[in-house]
């Protein structure tokens, strides 16, 4: 493994009394792709969140470069960890340009206005989501699959090293399933981020995954390389229920199917 980038020792997270997360550990390496997956209510979302310091463990540690995550100040944690919500439709009028420009806010001092470096940043940013052309667009004129990536452009925008994402294809359609998917591939092979994503995409992100952490009732049930995932007894143990697998051709992943009615 690459040199760890984030360490999660024990990590247990209560909400209004209930476990969410029970003693979850694993090293992620630096340039690594991790896909969580599990049912919902699993703890993928929390977990994602308390790597991003938005929920305090009751018990555990996470380390960012070998600090403890609470050591870093909000400003130092956002110049290496950038993290991209479940978007859903927002109810806010920014344009695409000045969405992705807030993207550099831990580099800017109060109220400063974007420096060579900062624009130079954001043109990047666009360029690489290949959202560029939608730069004068309201976020609330967008797609889901236009908004996903500008998300994403903003994140990339903070210049980190780390993306975090929650379900990032989420209410997609399958062509903007693809983009997504492919845009992060490409962030991992070309840029060498470390990109860690909460999916419930086991046929398009999983595959390009080098982990895969699996949860159920907050517990890690596997934990390993992504072509350990595709065994219906593992699948059936994760998600409660039977799959079968369908071939998908010569160097591909067998297509993931939840049966039905046992076929």
């Amino acid at each position: 493994m690459a040199e760890p980038i984030l360490e999660i020792e024990g990590l247990t997270v209560r909400i209004d009394g209930t476990k969410i997360l029970d003693d979850v550990s694993l090293t992620i390496g630096a340039g690594e792709l991790l896909s969580i997956i599990g049912p919902n209510g699993a703890g993928k979302s929390t977990l994602i969140r308390c790597l991003d310091g938005l929920v305090t463990p009751d018990r555990g540690l996470v380390r960012v470069m070998g600090r403890p995550l609470g050591s870093y100040t909000r400003r130092e944690l956002a110049r290496i960890i950038s993290y991209v919500p479940q978007t859903g439709a927002p109810s806010f009028q920014f344009t695409v340009r000045t969405f992705v420009e807030m993207g550099r806010y831990p580099h800017l001092g109060s109220w400063a206005a974007l420096g060579i470096e900062d624009v130079a940043a954001v043109r990047a940013a666009l360029a690489m989501t290949e959202t560029d052309h939608l730069v004068d667009r309201s976020m609330a004129s967008l797609s889901g699959g236009e908004r996903q990536r500008v998300f994403v452009a903003a994140a990339l925008a903070q210049g980190g090293s780390v993306l975090l994402l929650d379900e990032p294809t989420t209410y997609l359609d399958y062509r903007h399933q693809v983009q997504i998917v492919d845009l992060l591939e490409r962030l991992h092979r070309e840029q060498r981020m470390t990109i860690i994503a909460a999916t419930h995409d086991l046929n398009r992100t999983v595959p390009v995954s080098d982990t895969v952490l699996a949860l159920r009732e907050g517990r890690v049930v596997l934990y390993g390389p992504a072509e350990r995932v595709f065994d219906c007894d593992r699948l059936a143990t994760i998600y409660g229920t039977e799959f079968r697998l369908v071939p998908a051709g010569a160097g591909s992943p067998p297509l993931v199917v939840p049966a039905v009615n046992g076929r």
